[in-house]
């Protein structure tokens, strides 16, 4: 838990001995209660451990209502391109229907492309996709979304509101799914091995874990243009669209902080699941010179 110390202003310094377990956030002093001192990244900034996913939670309930808009704004769109990627690349409903669970998915976008692909291609009515958010309204959106197409109101798709790295056991059970996907999400969550491992929990064996994230760009003049483009353009259109520079620029930051393609695809394994080789195409297929990523492994 967190005690709000005090009123701060952009000036106040913290003492040393305090500057581990005390942040400051929305003008206020939040010290952590947590003897033990653990950390871990809010962007840029070191955090307690129990603090990230408040801190997570206060981003996203500020810019769900305008989430897409600034999504579509800061690539360019180029974020739909890459989600049809990712769906086309697990052709959900090939060989037959799925039982999916789209985590960290509130606002929708895979779970429609997951039913809408299935729907096209294959003729499967029978695909279902259960959404799962940490953030009621990001799901919220999602539900919205959701009412202006066909599957509204389907046993083809359902909302719940649940933490990745705690999924209840009791709702989600051990071996039930047989694709687990998270699409810019993971890097957001405070320990990625634990969401690892509750979709290791959930899915059945020889199912897919399938994940869309940024990554690591290796070219070093797109790297320097990206930074570029990232560091100032995106921050710039949150104050401009969403009114919320603060927000857009943690979204930035957590994603140079995410893991690189190699280091990743190792937690992937480590949490019980096979990959493919560490190289572009293998464990890991670079969108747009790596600056996202889709990384796939199947429970054995």
């Amino acid at each position: 838990m967190f005690i709000r110390v005090m009123q701060a202003t952009r000036s106040i310094r913290l003492p040393r001995k305090l500057s581990a377990r005390c942040l400051i956030h929305n003008n206020s002093i939040l010290c952590s209660s947590d003897p033990s001192g653990r950390t871990t990244s809010f962007g840029f900034r070191t955090v307690p451990e129990e603090s990230k996913e408040s801190l997570v939670k206060d981003v996203f309930d500020s810019v769900a209502s305008k989430y897409d808009l600034m999504n579509d704004a800061s690539s360019l769109g180029v974020h739909r391109l890459w989600k049809d990627s990712f769906v086309d690349t697990l052709k959900p409903g090939r060989k037959g229907p799925l039982r999916c669970i789209d985590v960290a998915g509130g606002t929708g976008d895979i779970a429609i492309r997951i039913l809408d692909h299935a729907r096209e291609n294959y003729a499967d009515r029978e695909t279902t996709v259960e959404i799962v958010d940490i953030n009621a309204q990001m799901l919220k959106e999602g539900f919205t979304r959701f009412k202006k197409t066909m599957y509204h109101n389907t046993p083809q798709i359902s909302f719940h509101e649940a933490n990745a790295q705690e999924l209840p056991a009791s709702q989600f059970k051990n071996d039930s799914y047989d694709l687990y996907t998270i699409t810019f999400g993971i890097r957001n969550c405070t320990s990625i091995p634990a969401v690892l491992s509750e979709a290791y929990r959930v899915l059945k064996p020889g199912a897919t874990f399938a994940c869309l994230e940024f990554s690591k760009v290796n070219n070093p003049l797109l790297s320097t243009l990206y930074d570029q483009y990232s560091f100032t353009v995106i921050p710039l259109l949150g104050t401009m669209l969403a009114g919320d520079r603060d927000s857009y620029q943690y979204l930035v930051e957590s994603i140079r902080k995410f893991p690189s393609q190699p280091e990743f695809a190792q937690m992937i394994r480590d949490a019980g699941f096979t990959t493919r080789g560490d190289f572009d195409g293998g464990a890991w297929t670079d969108l747009w010179g790596g600056i996202a990523s889709i990384h796939t492994g199947v429970k054995i």
